[in-house]
Formats: structure tokens, C-alpha cells, sequence
């Protein structure tokens, strides 16, 4: 399988939930426990990142081939990322009266150093020998491990009085290291170098695991994962919603990775693939509309999301496609008349 589709529905629902925590974030929300642990919808982009982006590097381990080269690999990461964010940069810096770049530069910067990180950790976590049943189960243990990192490292930034240092990468990797264990899980599952297991029974009850995923976001939503603004939480209150969104995470994320039907009929529908194209503008621009509204939550919601979404639209086709189009077309002249592509003499 190369392609997710039940992974674009899932893009789409995490851009929502991310829409909606900061509107609530913005206004005197009802169910405030709910509506601000909607924010998991970022841990859920950065799982999807994760899974996406190191899958390649396992492919190309158990095949035997070489690894995604990193330069190529950056290059796509800019176009897909800094066209919609330097628009909604200056956007924010004209029209939004107060200072909303702060809110953007962590939201949609956030991820950077993963990108930056990643092509250096693929091959660390797929070089150096075979990919046996062995050594698939111990580099599962590492990213298995790696996911502890975020809720231990925002405890301790809480603990000795650095709040800010949580949006450093060790705050998160944890995240993006729960869509790359799945990504390790499921190419060894699809190659044979793992075994049937109780969690290919797990993917055939998604249910099962959005119901827990559900379960524990309401715990969430109790003053035991801390404050639902932005003041700074215990030690305890970030460890325990740090962890509990990392187990939200795989619940919500493993089940369409080898999808159902009804899954796929849902998450990997026609409206679904559009929405997902949109997703990333979608959260770059809701900061700069919300910097412009005032008024109750029933009312920002809407004219949030609607006009984050036509912003979205008109930033994809007119800005965003033409870009990575453009690059592609650069490219293919470029290979057609480099001299390695010249015919021998």
C-alpha cells in the first residue's frame, strides 16, 4: 500500500479540532474542558507527519535501496509549507491589530525541527544491519521509547520553571514518534518480518480504539491535565495530558492504517481528499482571521472556520499549487538538459 486514503479524513478532523481549541482559546466557550483539549488535533498532524515522512526510509531499508535523498526531501517540505505561512505572516503583521504572530510562528513553525531532524534519524533508525524480525522489534522498542520523551521533558520544563522550553522539539517528538512506530509496524506487518498479532485484530474494530481515544479526552478534560488557557500547568498536570494525548494519538491514528471499508468510504472519501489539501491553510490562516473577530464562541466559530477555509482555497490555487507545480516543471527541464542525462557519444 502506498497510499492512506482514510488518513486525508483524519487530516481534516485534526484541522477542525485544532480550529475549534482556538476559537475557544479566543472566547468564553461552552464544555471550556472539552473545547481546549481539542488542541490534541496538533498531536495528531505530527503523527501523521511521522508516519508519512519515515516511511519511505523503512521501505527503502526493507527493500534494500537507497534512502530518500535529503536535499529533494527539503525542498518539498519548503513548497509545501512556506508559501501559505509567509502569506499568512505578513496577512497577520498588516491586518491583525495585536501581536497574532506569536501564535503562528509556534503553531505552524512547531514542526521544523522534526523535518530538519528526520532525514538524519531515518537512516539511525534503519541503517546499519539487515531488517530482520530482530531488528525490527528493537528499533520498535526505541520509538517506543521516544514517545516517553514528551511527557517526560514537559514535566521537567514545568518542574524547574521553563514553560516555554515545551515548545522545543523533545516536547513533541513523542508524537511524531508514534506515527513512525506505525509506520515500522506496518511495513514489517505488510512484508512478513512481523507476525500475526492482537493488533490486526485492533485494526478490524476501529471503533474499539476511537471509543478509548474518546474515553481518555474527556479525562483530558478535567483539571487533571491542567488549565484550559495558557497558564502554566504542574509538573503532573503536563505529564499526565502529555501522555494522555500520546495514547489518544494512537488510538485515533493506527486503525486507518490499514482501514475498513466503512473507513475508508468515510476518511478516504472524494470530499475528504479536497478538505485535506486544504488542512494545512486552513490552521496557517484561522490565526489571522481570529486576530480580526471579536464576539461569543457561536459566532467566531463559524466565521472562523468559513473564512479560514476560503482563505485556504484561494491560497492553494493561486499560490501553494502554482508553486510546487512550477518547481516540478524547473526540475524536469533541469534533468532534461543536465549533462549526466545526455545521451553517450
Amino acid at each position: 500500500m502506498t497510499r492512506f486514503p482514510a488518513v486525508d479524513g483524519l487530516r481534516v478532523i485534526a484541522a477542525l479540532a485544532v480550529v475549534v481549541s482556538q476559537v475557544g482559546l479566543h472566547t468564553q466557550a461552552p464544555f471550556a474542558g472539552v473545547v481546549s483539549r481539542l488542541d490534541v488535533g496538533w498531536a495528531i498532524f505530527c503523527a501523521i507527519s511521522g508516519f508519512l515522512l519515515y516511511r519511505p526510509h523503512v521501505l527503502a531499508w526493507f527493500s534494500g535501496t537507497l534512502p530518500p535523498l535529503t536535499l529533494p526531501y527539503l525542498r518539498s517540505r519548503a513548497l509545501r509549507i512556506l508559501p501559505a505561512l509567509l502569506v499568512a505572516v505578513v496577512l497577520s503583521i498588516v491586518l491583525v491589530p495585536h501581536p497574532a504572530t506569536t501564535y503562528l510562528r509556534w503553531a505552524v513553525l512547531t514542526p521544523l525541527p522534526f523535518y530538519l531532524l528526520l532525514p538524519g534519524l531515518g537512516r539511525l533508525l534503519t541503517g546499519y544491519e539487515r531488517p530482520t524480525r530482530r531488528s525490527v522489534r528493537w528499533r520498535l522498542l526505541v520509538l517506543v521509547a521516544l514517545t516517553a520523551l514528551g511527557p517526560v521533558w514537559m514535566a521537567a520544563v514545568m518542574a524547574t520553571g521553563h514553560p516555554a522550553a515545551g515548545l522545543w522539539l523533545p516536547g513533541y517528538l513523542g508524537w511524531f514518534a508514534v506515527g513512525m512506530g506505525m509506520a515500522l509496524w506496518q511495513v514489517a506487518r505488510a512484508t512478513g518480518r512481523l507476525g500475526p498479532s492482537t493488533l490486526d485484530t485492533l485494526t478490524r474494530v476501529p471503533g474499539t480504539l476511537w471509543g478509548i481515544a474518546a474515553a481518555l479526552l474527556l479525562i483530558t478534560a478535567t483539571p487533571i491535565a491542567g488549565p484550559y488557557d495558557h497558564s502554566t500547568p504542574t509538573a503532573a498536570q503536563a505529564l499526565t495530558k502529555s501522555l494522555l494525548y500520546t495514547v489518544v494519538v494512537a488510538c485515533v491514528l493506527f486503525p486507518v492504517l490499514t482501514p475498513t471499508a466503512g473507513t475508508v468510504r468515510v476518511l478516504g472519501s472524494r470530499p475528504a481528499q479536497l478538505a485535506a489539501q486544504l488542512s494545512y491553510g486552513v490552521v496557517a490562516y484561522q490565526f489571522v482571521v481570529l486576530g480580526l473577530l471579536d464576539g461569543p464562541f457561536a459566532v467566531q466559530l463559524p466565521v472562523t472556520l468559513l473564512a479560514s477555509v476560503v482563505l485556504a482555497a484561494v491560497s492553494y490555487r493561486l499560490i501553494e499549487r502554482p508553486v510546487v507545480k512550477n518547481a516540478a516543471v524547473a526540475k524536469t527541464e533541469s534533468n532534461a538538459i543536465s549533462p549526466s542525462s545526455s545521451p553517450a557519444r
